[in-house]
């Protein structure tokens, strides 16, 4: 059996993502590690800083010890940390947002990257812009920072009040781009509001995990 470790920065994409787990990769034993100072960090200091990636190291390293087949990324606002961290281990590393980011480019050329804390809305754009240079393609990335939202929905607990600030920021979207990329796997709490959005809207968990199904089953065919 297949072990996959899950790298949170929060519970709040705990239970969708080994749901997801369970659904695609059932032959996969998944083991969680959450560090949820690794995302109040990043968001106090605007980013990832050198504490922050000495621990995501070392929780990388701990999991390839222990016999992990791949680390599965599950925020974006320390993606960069994980890029670093992912070279210190011989095993594969998927980042949540990857496949996304992916598909982004490969259906417009004018990408809206919604997110609702700061901390992720560079990463998540260079992200974008990586894949479009790896594809030889030319993109613009468009950002709408929905800042304090994702506060409202973990703190607060108020989803109501999360959907109504992001879903006006997808509607602005909407209207001046060609594809809208959620940068954060908490937002698919707001899928059922986005039925008459009709641009192309992609939120991350299930693409991701979709991927790291993929690639498992590339290293095992090996």
């Amino acid at each position: 059996m297949k072990k996959v470790y899950i790298v949170h920065t929060s519970l709040v994409s705990h239970a969708e993502l080994n749901a997801l787990f369970a659904e695609l990769i059932p032959e996969a034993k998944v083991f969680n590690i959450v560090d949820d100072s690794l995302l109040a960090d990043a968001m106090a200091n605007g980013g990832i800083t050198e504490k922050i990636v000495g621990r995501m190291c070392k929780y990388y390293e701990g999991a390839a010890a222990n016999g992990a087949d791949l680390i599965f990324n599950q925020c974006s606002s320390v993606g960069e940390a994980a890029d670093i961290a992912a070279k210190l281990v011989a095993i594969p590393v998927v980042k949540v947002d990857e496949a996304m980011a992916e598909k982004a480019v490969a259906l417009g050329k004018r990408i809206a990257v919604v997110a609702t804390v700061k901390s992720t809305m560079k990463p998540s754009c260079n992200l974008v812009r990586a894949k479009a240079a790896l594809a030889g393609k030319s993109v613009e990335v468009v950002e709408y920072l929905v800042d304090g939202a994702l506060d409202v929905l973990m703190k607060e607990n108020n989803r109501a009040k999360h959907n109504a600030l992001v879903l006006a920021a997808v509607k602005k979207a909407e209207a001046e781009c060609d594809v809208i990329v959620l940068a954060q796997g908490s937002m698919t709490v707001l899928l059922p509001e986005l039925t008459d959005i009709q641009k192309p809207v992609l939120t991350s968990p299930r693409i991701g995990v979709e991927k790291a199904r993929a690639v498992l089953m590339q290293g095992a065919l090996r």
